[in-house]
C-alpha cells in the first residue's frame, strides 16, 4: 500500500468519522437538554410508587386483611390442584351414609320384612342408634383400630331410651376408642351473643372418653382450609363473643384430634392450622353403611370384617339429600366443582394429623411476615429498575414471579411450609407496571421534545442526519414534504412530489414549467454539512466536475440524462430525466430464484452499459437491485443514481493537498472489501454486479449467504440451480481478491457472450415482468415508480 492510499483512506475514514460523531453528539445534546428534567421527575415518580407498594403488601400483610385472606387461600388451592391428587393413607376409610344406604334397607323391608328384619334400624331416616351399635360392635370385633362417628348425638333417641342405652353399652365396651362429635352452636341472650359448646348427651360418655369438635373455620374463599382445632382462635379474633367463654373453650380438643389420639395415645398436637388435602370428593376409600349390616356383602368383599383391621373408620354423611357439603381444595373450582363432604373433610384432616403433613405459615410472626414482604417486593424492584430496556424489565418481573411461586410451591408441597405469594407478586407487578409506566411516559416526553426540536430546525443537515436514521421520525419528513409540495427551484421546476430524503440529500420529481407541456424531471438537492465559505467555494467546483460526468454518461440510453444543473442559497441541484418503470428488486422478491437464462440476459445487457460507464472513467460504486430500472416504455434495464460516482483520473484535493470531499461507499453485501476500505476499482462494479446475479439466482440477499472463513467467498452455489459454466462465470465475478476479477466489464463481456449463444433458447426477460405491477400507480400522477433508489449513496460534501 503506497504512502497516498494510506492517506486517502484515513481521510475517508476521518471524514465519515467525524459526521458520525457530529450526528451523535447532536442527537445526545438535544435529547439531554430537553428531557433531563422531565425523566428525573418521572423516576422519582417511579420511586415513590415503588415504595408505597412495598408499604402496602407489608401493612396488608400484617394487618391480615380480608383480600389478602382471600388472595392466598386462592393461592393454597391452586397450588394443591397443581400437584393433583395423591394416593391417600389405606388405614383410613368412611364408611358412607349415601344414598343406598338411605333407600335401599327401605325397599328390601318392604319387600320382605323377616328376611331383612336385620335392616330394620335403616328403615327410616333419622336411623335408630341401635343400628350404628351394631356397626361399632362389627367393626370393633373385625379389628378396626378406631371408629370415629362424625354424626351428633346431642339429643336424646326418637325412638326411646332403649335405644339410646343400646348405643350405650357398646360404647362402654370400647371405651376411648370410638371418638363422638360435639360442635360450638351460637345462643342469643339478653346480654348478646353467646358461643356454648354442644357435646353428647351424658349418657354415652366413657372414661377415657373420646369427644372433638367438628367446626370447620371457613376462609374469605368460603372454603376449608384450616383444622377445626383453629376454630376457637378465630373466634376469639371476632370482638362480639365474651372472651372468657372463648377461653374456656380452646383447650377441648378437635374431631380430627381426638380421632388421632385414640389411634396414638402419644400424639402431640402440632403447631401447623393447615390441612394438606390428598384429593378430590371420592378420594378416600368408602364403603356403604348398610353394607356392614348386610351378611352377603361383610361376608364377601368385606371378608368378614378383615378389610377393617387395623383401620380408623370414619362414619358420615355424603348423601346429597342430607346436605352436608363444604368447599375445600379441590372442590367447588373450575377443575373440581363438586363439593366435599363433612367427613371427607375430616379424613383429610386426620390423615394429615396421623401421618405429620400438616402446612404451617413459613413466617409464623406477623411483624416478621410484613419486614419480609417489604424486603422482598423493595428487592424485586431494584433489580427490576436496574434493567432500563422495557423488554427487559418485563422479563425480570415475569422471572422473578415464576421464581417466587416455584419457591413457595415447592415449599408448600415438600416442605409443609406456606409464604405470601399473592400479595408480594400482585406488589411486585404494581412496582413494575410503575417504573414501566413512568419509563414510557419518560420515553413519550423524550420524544415529544426531540420531535419538537427536530420539527424546529428541519432544514439542518445534522438534524436530516438524525431523521433519516430514525424510523419513528420519518413523519417529519412527511410534514417538511408538504411544506416543500409546489415550491420553485431555479425558477422552473415546480416540486410535485418528494422521492426521497437522505442526511445530506433530497430528491423530488418536478414539473419543468420553461418547457412545454410541463414535463416531468427528476431534481435531486444536494446540503453541505458545513457553512464555512471556503468550503462553500470547494464544494461549487467538485459539484461542476461531478455534473459533467453526469452529462457524458447520460448520451447512454441505458443511462439517465443529465439536463441541468445549479445551485441556489448554498445548496446544489441536479436536473435528470425521469425513468417511468419499477425497480429490478421487484422482479426478485425474497425466496423466489429467477431461471438462469433470464439472470444471464439481465446481467449481459448490463454489463454493456456498464463497459460505457468504465469507458468514460467512471465507477458507478452502488450497482444493486433498486439502482437498475425496468423502464415500462420498452422493457430495457436502466442503471440509475450515479451520485457516488468519481472520475477515477481526478484527485479532488483542498488547498491542503488533502482530500476533504467524501464519497459513498455503497451498499453492504454488494460492495466489495476493498471498496468499504476506500481503494474503489473497476472490478468493485464487477463484484457487485455478480452479486446482483447471485441475488436473482438464490432469492436470497447477499447477507444472507455465508462466507469461507479461510479464504472470505461467498458459499452461494448449494443454494441456485445453475450450470457449472456460468456458475464459474459468477465466482471469477464476485472474487474476495480483486485481482482474480474480470478487471473490466469488457472482459467479463466476452464471456457473457459465450453463455448468451449456450442458450439458444433463452426465455424472454418479459415473461419474468410482474405485469401486474405495471397498472399499479403509486404516485398521484401515474407512474409505478422512478429511478431513485437510495438517497445516502450521493455526493456528501465537506463536513464542518
Amino acid at each position: 500500500m503506497t504512502q497516498h492510499d494510506t492517506a486517502s483512506k484515513l481521510q475517508k475514514k476521518d471524514s465519515t468519522g467525524k459526521r458520525s460523531l457530529k450526528v451523535h453528539k447532536a442527537t445526545t445534546k438535544i435529547t439531554a437538554i430537553l428531557t433531563a428534567r422531565q425523566s428525573l421527575r418521572l423516576a422519582w415518580i417511579g420511586h415513590v410508587l415503588t415504595i408505597a407498594w412495598a408499604i402496602a403488601a407489608a401493612i396488608a400483610t400484617g394487618g391480615n386483611w380480608r383480600l389478602v385472606q382471600l388472595w392466598e387461600s386462592h393461592v393454597q388451592t391452586m397450588f394443591f390442584e397443581l400437584r393433583g391428587p395423591v394416593a391417600p393413607p389405606e388405614d383410613i376409610v368412611i364408611l358412607a351414609i349415601d344414598e343406598p344406604s338411605l333407600s335401599i334397607p327401605k325397599q328390601l323391608l318392604e319387600a320382605d320384612p323377616q328376611k331383612y328384619a336385620y335392616l330394620e334400624p335403616l328403615k327410616a331416616w333419622a336411623w335408630q342408634r341401635a343400628a350404628y351399635a351394631q356397626v361399632i360392635e362389627k367393626l370393633m370385633a373385625a379389628g378396626a383400630k378406631v371408629v370415629a362417628l362424625d354424626i351428633l348425638f346431642t339429643n336424646p333417641s326418637s325412638y326411646g331410651t332403649a335405644d339410646d342405652q343400646q348405643l350405650a353399652q357398646v360404647l362402654q365396651r370400647y371405651p376411648g376408642k370410638v371418638t363422638l362429635a360435639a360442635e360450638y352452636a351460637e345462643a342469643e341472650i339478653y346480654q348478646g351473643r353467646l358461643i356454648q359448646l354442644i357435646q353428647p348427651e351424658r349418657l354415652f360418655w366413657t372414661e377415657p372418653h373420646s369427644i372433638g369438635t367438628i367446626n370447620f373455620p371457613l376462609e374469605a374463599d368460603g372454603k376449608v382450609h384450616r383444622f377445626a382445632s383453629t376454630f376457637p382462635k378465630l373466634l376469639s379474633q371476632q370482638e362480639e363473643y365474651p372472651k372468657d367463654t372463648l377461653e374456656e373453650l380452646k383447650d377441648f380438643p378437635s374431631f380430627e384430634e381426638a380421632v388421632v389420639k385414640a389411634a396414638n395415645p402419644t400424639f402431640v398436637k402440632p403447631q401447623a392450622e393447615y390441612i394438606n388435602f390428598y384429593g378430590p370428593a371420592g378420594t378416600f376409600e368408602q364403603i356403604s353403611f348398610w353394607h356392614v349390616l348386610d351378611p352377603d356383602n361383610w361376608n364377601t368383599y368385606l371378608q368378614g370384617g378383615r378389610y377393617f383391621q387395623d383401620k380408623i373408620v370414619m362414619v358420615g354423611a355424603t348423601a346429597a339429600s342430607l346436605q352436608d357439603f363444604h368447599g375445600a381444595p379441590f372442590a367447588r373450582s373450575w377443575l373440581y366443582p363438586q363439593r366435599m363432604s363433612g367427613v371427607e373433610i375430616q379424613a383429610n384432616a386426620i390423615a394429615t394429623l396421623l401421618y405429620d403433613r400438616a402446612i404451617t405459615e413459613g413466617i409464623p410472626h406477623t411483624n416478621t411476615r410484613s419486614l419480609f414482604i417489604l424486603l422482598l417486593v423493595g428487592g424485586s424492584a431494584f433489580l427490576i429498575k436496574r434493567s432500563k430496556r422495557t423488554v427487559i424489565q418485563c422479563a425480570s418481573t415475569l422471572g422473578i414471579v415464576i421464581c417466587w411461586i416455584s419457591i413457595s410451591y415447592f415449599s408448600f408441597i415438600y416442605g409443609g411450609l406456606y409464604f405470601p405469594v399473592a400479595v408480594p407478586l400482585v406488589a411486585i407487578s404494581l412496582a413494575s407496571f410503575s417504573y414501566l409506566g413512568t419509563g414510557v411516559a419518560s420515553e413519550r416526553l423524550r420524544k415529544r421534545s426531540l420531535h419538537r426540536s427536530l420539527e424546529r430546525y428541519a432544514s439542518s443537515p445534522i438534524v436530516q442526519e438524525i431523521i433519516s436514521q430514525q424510523d419513528d421520525l420519518q413523519y417529519l419528513l412527511e410534514q417538511r414534504e408538504l411544506a416543500t409540495i409546489r415550491k420553485l427551484l431555479g425558477g422552473r421546476y415546480k416540486i410535485v412530489r418528494v422521492l426521497g430524503a437522505g442526511g445530506f440529500s433530497e430528491t423530488y420529481v418536478a414539473e419543468d414549467k420553461q418547457r412545454p407541456g410541463s414535463p416531468l424531471c427528476v431534481v435531486k438537492q444536494l446540503k453541505l454539512a458545513s457553512n464555512n465559505p471556503k468550503h462553500f467555494q470547494l464544494a461549487r467546483r467538485l459539484f461542476k466536475l461531478e455534473a459533467e460526468t453526469l452529462e457524458k454518461l447520460g448520451t447512454h440510453d441505458q443511462i439517465p440524462q443529465l439536463l441541468a444543473y445549479f445551485d441556489e442559497g448554498e445548496e446544489f441541484y441536479l436536473v435528470q430525466e425521469l425513468i417511468v418503470g419499477h425497480p429490478l428488486s421487484q422482479e426478485i422478491p425474497p425466496g423466489r430464484p429467477m431461471q438462469e437464462s433470464t439472470v444471464i440476459t439481465i446481467i449481459y445487457e448490463l454489463l454493456q452499459t456498464l463497459e460505457f460507464v468504465h469507458s468514460h472513467g467512471v465507477i458507478h460504486r452502488d450497482i444493486k437491485p433498486s439502482n437498475i430500472i425496468r423502464r415500462h416504455s420498452d422493457g430495457k434495464l436502466v442503471l440509475i443514481d450515479f451520485g457516488a460516482v468519481k472520475e477515477v483520473s481526478n484527485q479532488l484535493l483542498d488547498q491542503e493537498g488533502q482530500s476533504s470531499f467524501t464519497i459513498g461507499i455503497g451498499t453492504q453485501g454488494y460492495a466489495p472489501s476493498e471498496q468499504c476500505a476506500g481503494r474503489v476499482r473497476y472490478s468493485s462494479d464487477i463484484y457487485a454486479l455478480g452479486m446482483t446475479g447471485i441475488r436473482a439466482l438464490t432469492g436470497l440477499s447477499p447477507h444472507e449467504l455465508q462466507l469461507d472463513a479461510n479464504t472470505g467467498e461467498t458459499l452461494w452455489m448449494h443454494k441456485a440451480q445453475v450450470s457449472h459454466e456460468f456458475a464459474a462465470v459468477l465466482c471469477k465475478m464476485v472474487r474476495h481478491d480483486f485481482t482474480q476479477r474480470y478487471q473490466s466489464a469488457l472482459e467479463a463481456l466476452s464471456d457473457f457472450e459465450q453463455l448468451v449463444n449456450l442458450h439458444t433458447s433463452p426465455l424472454k426477460i418479459e415473461d419474468n415482468l410482474p405485469v401486474d405491477d405495471y397498472d399499479a400507480p403509486t404516485a398521484r400522477w401515474g407512474i409505478a415508480t422512478t429511478e431513485i433508489a437510495d438517497p445516502n449513496s450521493t455526493i456528501v460534501l465537506p463536513p464542518q
